[in-house]
């Protein structure tokens, strides 16, 4: 792991594969941690040029005061588009997963020449807060149960892999997977103060973040290949919302999960990185992709 400048700011990333394979840049949701190392794995395997990174008040990327952010949701999507010309390799691939899926959105749609296809996973096309009242909103049962628990002493690590675990066990997610990856976080975050803890954990700065405007609307604009990955038992934001996304982004892909939450579990990786490898490309009638044929760019 190490870091990029991009327009000034510090992002923390991991790389995997060649340095001269077309880029994928993976947008964490807000830790590159977001992204499973299986899956990273087999797209380098599969000659790809893989760049996961933090997002700011994240990991090793920039951290400043997560309580009350001096950026809004469109800095994040320009620093993607900077860290891809940074790394200078053309036109990446994006992917973003959860709150970096919204941010990846925003990316595409701002920046259309940083990027050659996109592929955005258990993310939503609205801000944080109320979904629009045609999109599904988190399970509420599952929130009330997630939001009940009492914070952990953020000082302590495997206090804070607890925490994870049992909340990925709410969510439908693999507590093992989690309290593992939770450590992680742990181990890359700087320093111990609750709201910098949450903001790697728990993503909260986005619920203090300027969303504004609204981007949904445009989501037609995208014309570059286009992977919507949801999995059918996420809790967090429902399947409904990827199938909204997938039905206005022309030529969209759907790649729903039956096994998943609201993660990539290590057991799908293969199915996902084999959508991404191959976007763009023909779909065999009867496959679990859907979408209009269009050419290969990534």
């Amino acid at each position: 792991m190490t870091t990029v400048n991009a327009r000034g700011i510090t992002l923390g990333i991991e790389s995997f594969g060649d340095d001269n394979a077309p880029l994928v840049l993976l947008a964490g949701g807000t830790t590159m941690l977001s992204w499973p190392d299986a899956l990273c794995e087999r797209l380098a395997a599969g000659g790809r040029h893989v760049v996961r990174y933090d997002l700011r008040d994240s990991g090793k990327s920039t951290t400043t005061d997560p309580q009350a952010p001096a950026y809004t949701l469109r800095d994040l999507a320009a620093d993607a588009a900077a860290l891809a010309d940074a790394l200078g390799r053309g036109p990446a691939h994006l992917a973003g997963i959860g709150v970096g899926g919204m941010v990846a959105q925003v990316a595409v749609l701002d920046h259309p020449s940083a990027f050659s296809a996109l592929t955005l996973v258990g993310t939503r096309p609205v801000a944080p807060g109320p979904p629009d009242d045609d999109l599904p909103d988190h399970d509420q049962a599952t929130m009330s149960r997630l939001f009940a628990r009492p914070m952990p002493d953020w000082a302590d690590r495997e206090a804070v892999a607890e925490f994870a675990a049992a909340g990925a066990e709410i969510l439908g997610d693999d507590p093992v997977a989690a309290r593992a990856i939770a450590a992680r976080i742990w181990d890359r975050t700087p320093g111990t103060a609750p709201p910098v803890q949450m903001a790697n954990q728990m993503g909260m700065v986005f619920s203090r973040l300027d969303c504004g405007p609204r981007w949904r609307e445009r989501l037609p604009e995208i014309e570059v290949p286009t992977l919507v990955v949801h999995g059918r038992r996420n809790r967090f934001f429902p399947v409904g919302n990827g199938e909204a996304i997938a039905r206005v982004i022309p030529g969209a892909r759907l790649l729903v999960l039956e096994e998943a939450a609201t993660t990539v579990p290590d057991a799908a990786a293969g199915e996902v990185t084999e959508a991404m490898l191959t976007l763009g490309q023909t779909i065999p009638s009867g496959s679990a992709l859907q979408g209009n044929e269009v050419p290969v760019t990534c």
